[in-house]
């Protein structure tokens, strides 16, 4: 299923002006500020969401309230990420509609949070599809054409759980400290790739890949957090506060632009100090 609003951004920075985005995730949360953050550098941003209709449709409500009426779109797209065959699916239908992909941020994930003792083979398997394993289906199916387009951007929303590791939580941490290598690694095959083709441009854009690691971040997902144990958790970090969404989303946005370059292979901590 896919619901569309128009929108026009306002500010004077077209970064990312005539750039195509797939956000993961994109609708609510951490991939929601990431979305409106491309789409006021100018991209026309493709955002997908698992299966929540309800909320995708409030988000481009924002964006109607943000951004007005015009003649870009920013578009809500259904897929399981957790499919193989979802990812492919999603990835061709951007390129069939806008005709290019030029930034792809991996941002959906889910917590079925249980102790190693008491975590079934689904709880761990469910994790690290949609956590891992869709990251995966989805870059192998967006870098052939960035490698044909010369350019391209992938960004991968990992965890400082994953630096850190969580009582509770073998299944996420194992998958977000998986895009550690998964980011590594297709950093050096995009560059291969793109070297192979003879249309790299020394000082161009290039394909690019990275990692961003979220501390915890002011959003509905930690509303199952108890006040105590957060409040807890809030004064392990030396910035003392928790994140906001747009402070992720300014560090993504920053990678999907042309002055990132010559960054990639890395992992970008944002979380107040908390890795420390």
């Amino acid at each position: 299923m896919t619901v569309t609003a128009p929108f026009t951004t306002a500010t004077a920075d077209r970064s990312l002006q005539g750039r195509v985005a797939l956000v993961t995730g994109g609708t609510r949360g951490i991939g929601a500020a990431i979305s409106r953050a491309l789409a006021r550098g100018g991209a026309t941003v493709a955002a997908a969401y698992a299966g929540n209709t309800r909320r995708a449709r409030d988000f481009l409500d924002q964006c109607h309230a943000e951004f007005g009426t015009g003649s870009e779109l920013v578009s809500a797209h259904q897929a399981d990420a957790g499919s193989a065959t979802d990812c492919r699916r999603l990835v061709a239908d951007v390129v069939d509609r806008h005709g290019r992909i030029d930034v792809l941020v991996n941002n959906a994930g889910i917590t079925i949070d249980r102790t190693v003792a008491r975590m079934t083979d689904d709880d761990w398997q469910q994790v690290l599809d949609v956590n891992l394993s869709g990251p995966f289906h989805l870059a192998q199916a967006a870098l052939g054409h960035m490698v044909e387009q010369g350019s391209g951007r992938i960004v991968m929303i990992s965890s400082v759980i994953g630096e850190t590791g969580n009582i509770g939580q073998a299944n996420y941490a194992a998958a977000k400290s998986g895009l550690f290598g998964l980011t590594k690694t297709l950093a050096r095959e995009a560059a291969f790739q793109l070297a192979k083709t003879g249309r790299q441009d020394a000082y161009g854009p290039g394909i690019t890949v990275n990692a961003v690691t979220p501390g915890f971040i002011a959003t509905d997902m930690l509303e199952h957090i108890p006040a105590k144990v957060l409040d807890r958790i809030v004064g392990q970090i030396p910035l003392g506060r928790l994140g906001r969404p747009e402070e992720v989303a300014r560090l993504v946005r920053f990678l999907a632009e042309d002055a990132s370059a010559y960054i990639t292979g890395q992992v970008w901590g944002v979380n107040g100090g908390l890795d420390m």
